[in-house]
């Protein structure tokens, strides 16, 4: 082997240009320190006391607190009585918001722009724990956007706070980012003195989501709904197979079920869902939806089928936000407020 001296010219131009750009230089700043795994970060908000027959979504905009970038593989939420349900985002707010304000249910998923939602509760205590490997990807003092639903039904005020918390996972163990999907059906429309069932209906999944991993299926009604189940069908005439069923189901209390393995949906397949329960986003009116954890994320969306748009085609499947101009007109009419 022959080996060649480095001209001390040439040695020379190279420690300078080292130099310059610190090359090995062990005093430059290397920034915040990764942040350890199980790491937990929390925040609080409370409207405070609510009077009788008070109905409101209110939200707060807070810093998490996170010197380092982290991937969250646990988040925990605890809502209080008279909450209805909360909304935990991510947000590309750069301000925090403390004081709560009033606002709209979702708008942060309508406009991706603005942030991506990370869970929805509606237990008083309620506990995602992701899989092995996935997890939320959260920036460096990340702005996190919480929306609270709230209704006092009582004749007496009630106190109203709820807390999320984040739990970290090892950066090295990280392998895919989680997402979220809202899927259900608005046309509700229940006499008075009745009782009826919405569906089975079927909803199609858009062609990106046919290889994604399915790992957790939340039921959500409100207090008129007694039961929610999801099935997986190749088609509207499968009947499928069933990934959310929960015997004694509680719309206060809906159950989450995790799916241990994850499942996947066929290409050009989707969910079917039978649901007995008018449409709203107040407790006191209907919905008639689920919402469903997955990864590898292909972001998230709010879906609806519905049977009074595009009848005599089987009616119409439609996830915002997309270039369709019926999500433009929902968005609009959201920021309108409604």
């Amino acid at each position: 082997m022959k080996i060649h001296a480095v001209p001390r010219l040439l040695a020379a131009l190279v420690a300078a240009v080292c130099s310059l750009l610190a090359c090995g230089n062990s005093s430059t700043s290397s920034g915040p320190a990764a942040v350890a795994a199980g790491t937990q970060y929390s925040l609080t908000f409370t409207p405070g006391n609510i009077q009788p027959g008070v109905e409101n979504t209110q939200c707060v905009v807070l810093r998490l607190g996170n010197p380092a970038p982290i991937h969250v593989g646990t988040i925990h939420n605890v809502l209080s009585n008279g909450s209805h349900h909360m909304i935990v985002y991510k947000s590309a707010e750069t301000q925090e918001q403390k004081t709560p304000f009033d606002c709209v249910p979702f708008t942060d998923t309508l406009d991706p722009s603005k942030g991506s939602t990370l869970m929805v509760t509606q237990k008083h205590d309620d506990e995602l724990t992701l899989p092995p490997g996935v997890g939320f990807t959260l920036d460096a003092n990340q702005m996190i956007r919480i929306e609270l639903h709230y209704i006092n039904a009582l004749s007496t005020p009630v106190y109203v706070t709820a807390t999320t918390n984040f739990v970290t996972m090892a950066d090295s163990a990280f392998k895919d980012e989680a997402d979220f999907l809202f899927i259900g059906d608005p046309d509700i429309t229940i006499p008075p003195d009745s009782r009826t069932t919405l569906g089975p209906i079927f909803f199609q999944l858009p062609s990106e989501y046919a290889g994604v991993n399915f790992f957790a299926i939340t039921g959500h009604e409100h207090k008129l709904g007694t039961n929610v189940s999801v099935s997986v069908a190749s088609s509207a005439t499968d009947t499928g197979k069933s990934v959310y069923d929960v015997p004694g189901w509680l719309w206060s209390e809906p159950a989450t079920v995790q799916a241990n393995p994850p499942f996947q949906v066929p290409s050009g397949g989707g969910f079917t869902s039978t649901q007995t329960v008018s449409f709203g986003e107040s407790a006191n009116d209907e919905m008639c939806f689920f919402w469903a954890y997955y990864y590898p994320s292909q972001g998230a969306r709010v879906c609806i089928h519905t049977s009074k748009a595009n009848a005599a085609n089987g009616g119409l499947d439609l996830c915002c936000p997309s270039p369709n101009p019926i999500c433009s007109i929902i968005q609009n009419k959201l920021a309108d407020g409604g």
